[in-house]
């Protein structure tokens, strides 16, 4: 009788019993460990233990235990089956270590997907050649010939497509913009909202423009998304000459640092730039914001140099007429008790003014050196918590008056700002202690009012702490 541990097969049958059941126990573990501490190696690890092990296991067996020939067709399968789970365990691999894992800003995580995808398929042509060579005997040479003649006349064939998408891959590969970013191209300037290996999209203000790669990389064009906070735009005005270029330069900085499109780390600045000319350039978030802050800029320009008397385009401001001065004395007249000889006395020191939509009437914080009363338009006051939040307070309408602590040199507690087109009429300080000195019953008014007001802003950052 034979001895069992003489025959070869006892000890390939043992390595596959007793090998098997410890290498699953051994790649279970390590990839439970790897999931945990969520590596990108977990999964390869997972193949391996799921069909590697197994299928090597049944390969050993039916050679080497069983002495199945090496031709046979059974085995020739469970070989292809195993070659194919070594070829998507190599790929997983490779792209597990060199591209999963790679840090942020590396080359390797710049890396376009397409050349990830042209990768995978020559690894997967070479693993199948290797697997229809070595297992079934097949002669892959002349396939590979076929297949390069092939290439060769389809590239001859279709040398501007392949032109085409050789150009979009080298844009890919040195990638100038991302998703998201703003680029200014002489064809189209707008947003990138996708790429591909054969063109670029870009979203623009009048559709969606599509333009083909090649074009891109035998052209320049802008990238305003980089470097990041570096974005700013810049706007033309004029002026009439008899303007100071000093006060004219304070107005159009203080109307841009205003504008809440501004980088908040940046500040605007203007120049006279020779003759009636300026510019003013102004630091955004985003190019995004370019149409939206141009048109503020300009809009509410248009008000604050008719309030500081500069006249912008070389316009007159002939707003504060003797009958819209007389109009605005009538609807501030009962909430200052104004007689008609007040009105008379009052009229020669009142100021009206406009201001447009979203315009800053008062900052918190500030110490108001005039009495400001509504005569067309609504206004909102605001306050702002301490996380940033703005909490809106009261609104204002005609009639209404803000600006009274300007009595007692206190800072005001709210923010005013348009919620229309607004008018208002202006009384200095002065004048507004020389009406309070005649009139006890109008202190009391502004007074109270001052009350109303602080108590206003206690309820609504109470309301906003609950």
């Amino acid at each position: 009788m034979t001895n069992p541990l003489d025959a070869p097969w006892f000890y390939w049958a043992l390595a596959v019993a007793v090998g098997l059941p410890v290498g699953l126990v051994l790649f279970t573990e390590l990839q439970q460990a790897l999931a945990r501490r969520g590596s990108a190696l977990a999964r390869p690890v997972g193949m391996i233990r799921s069909y590697l092990l197994p299928l090597g296991a049944l390969l050993a067996l039916l050679v080497k235990a069983n002495q199945v020939s090496a031709e046979a067709t059974p085995v020739r399968i469970v070989a292809t089956v195993f070659g194919f789970a070594v070829l998507i365990l190599v790929l997983s691999g490779f792209n597990a270590t060199l591209f999963q894992a790679a840090p942020e800003g590396s080359w390797r995580r710049r890396m376009p997907s397409i050349f990830l995808d042209v990768a995978r398929f020559v690894l997967i042509a070479v693993g199948l050649a290797v697997i229809l060579s070595r297992v079934w005997g097949a002669d892959v040479g002349g396939l590979f010939t076929a297949l390069g003649i092939t290439s060769i006349v389809l590239g001859l064939t279709l040398q501007n497509s392949v032109g085409q998408i050789i150009s979009g891959l080298f844009v890919l590969f040195e990638q100038p913009f991302q998703l998201g970013d703003w680029i200014d191209t002489p064809s189209a300037r707008g947003r990138v909202v996708e790429v591909n290996w054969r063109a670029t999209h870009v979203r623009t203000g009048s559709g969606l423009q599509i333009m083909p790669n090649s074009v891109l990389s035998a052209a320049s064009f802008t990238n305003l998304s980089r470097p990041k906070g570096a974005h700013e735009i810049s706007v033309d005005t004029v002026f009439a000459v008899s303007d100071p270029p000093d006060q004219v330069c304070v107005v159009l900085t203080r109307v841009a640092a205003a504008l809440p499109q501004r980088r908040s780390d940046a500040a605007p600045h203007s120049v006279a730039v020779g003759g009636t000319g300026y510019t003013t350039t102004i630091p955004l978030r985003s190019p995004a914001d370019d149409g939206a802050a141009r048109a503020a800029f300009l809009r509410w320009l248009w008000y604050a140099a008719r309030r500081a008397g500069l006249h912008l385009d070389e316009a007159d401001d002939d707003f504060a007429t003797p009958e819209r001065i007389e109009a605005a004395l009538r609807v501030i007249a009962p909430a200052l008790r104004l007689g008609a000889d007040d009105q008379e006395q009052l009229r020669p020191q009142l100021r009206l003014t406009r201001y447009g939509v979203d315009e800053t009437l008062q900052s918190a914080g500030e110490v108001p050196d005039q009495l400001t009363c509504l005569v067309e338009g609504q206004v909102q006051l605001a306050v702002t918590s301490d996380d940033g939040a703005v909490i809106p307070v009261h609104t204002l309408s005609v009639g209404d008056c803000l600006g009274q602590t300007t009595l007692t040199r206190e800072p005001v507690k709210t923010t005013a700002r348009a919620l229309t087109e607004t008018a208002v009429a202006h009384i200095d300080r002065g004048a507004l202690e020389e009406l309070v000195r005649r009139k006890p019953l109008l202190l009391q008014d502004i007074g109270r009012t001052i009350e109303e007001q602080r108590e206003g802003v206690q309820r609504a950052l109470a309301t906003v702490g609950q």
